[in-house]
């Protein structure tokens, strides 16, 4: 029991240096209901199990995964909802029911996603984020969980239809294969083409650079990480979207 205690004190201090650290508006509430996540729920912010937007606090799906493996739930069904479904307008509607034990009657939640409500950032993956919401709220209801997902909200960073602001950028002209383009009109390129959020990729250019703010980049700098992220969303989107949604609820980097 002690031992118990102690774990749960050490995950405590833990999740709120962490957060401190990541986030800069971890005010007194936000502290007060973190230490009651961290204590009823074992939820780690080094793990990626919370995430602290505008104030708030948002469970994961991979932190209510994992607390679904801790407590050792049996099992969960998901199935589509056809009525509710439309492909053509790229609406789909699923049912999930989370098995707490092998007597247990289920936990039912439903989840929907369409292009209205979900972020620019996930168009193309409706179908996907609609199963995902429906397993979170059946296991939001099955483990008495009142802190909403993020992946239940509609939209947690609206992507900017502008790319990162110009002056933020070096300068200097890169060519790119002779067409003499400079670092911005390759970067905005990349943004629109593969349709990612520009604060986003601002956020990640700084960390990729190890610099405080753009403007201390150098242009080598910059060119690598555009042809990177020029790789990478070739290569595998959905990867560089995850890494993206990582940076979600940070100070941007690049202010």
């Amino acid at each position: 029991m002690a031992a118990a205690k102690e774990r749960k004190k050490s995950l405590s201090l833990s999740n709120i240096q962490l957060a401190r650290s990541k986030w800069a508006n971890v005010n007194y509430l936000a502290v007060e209901h973190l230490k009651k996540l961290s204590d009823e729920l074992q939820l780690s912010v080094a793990s990626g199990d919370l995430l602290l937007l505008n104030g708030r606090w948002y469970v994961t799906h991979t932190g209510l995964i994992r607390l679904a493996t801790r407590r050792r739930c049996t099992g969960i069904q998901v199935q589509p909802i056809p009525e509710f479904s439309d492909a053509l307008n790229r609406r789909y509607a699923f049912r999930a029911t989370v098995y707490k034990s092998r007597k247990s009657r289920g936990f039912s939640g439903y989840g929907d996603a369409d292009p209205t409500n979900i972020s620019f950032l996930f168009h193309g993956a409706e179908m996907r984020l609609a199963e995902t919401r429906a397993v979170n709220r059946a296991l939001r209801k099955a483990y008495g969980i009142g802190v909403c997902s993020v992946e239940e909200i509609g939209s947690v960073a609206e992507p900017s239809q502008s790319c990162p602001d110009a002056k933020r950028l070096p300068s200097q002209p890169a060519n790119d294969s002779g067409t003499g383009r400079t670092v911005r009109d390759r970067l905005c390129q990349v943004i629109r083409q593969h349709h990612l959020d520009a604060n986003l990729v601002k956020t990640y250019a700084t960390d990729f650079c190890g610099v405080k703010s753009l403007r201390d980049a150098t242009r080598e700098q910059v060119e690598n990480f555009v042809t990177h992220l020029a790789d990478w969303a070739e290569k595998d989107r959905s990867a560089l979207l995850c890494q993206l949604n990582s940076y979600l609820g940070q100070k941007e980097g690049a202010a």
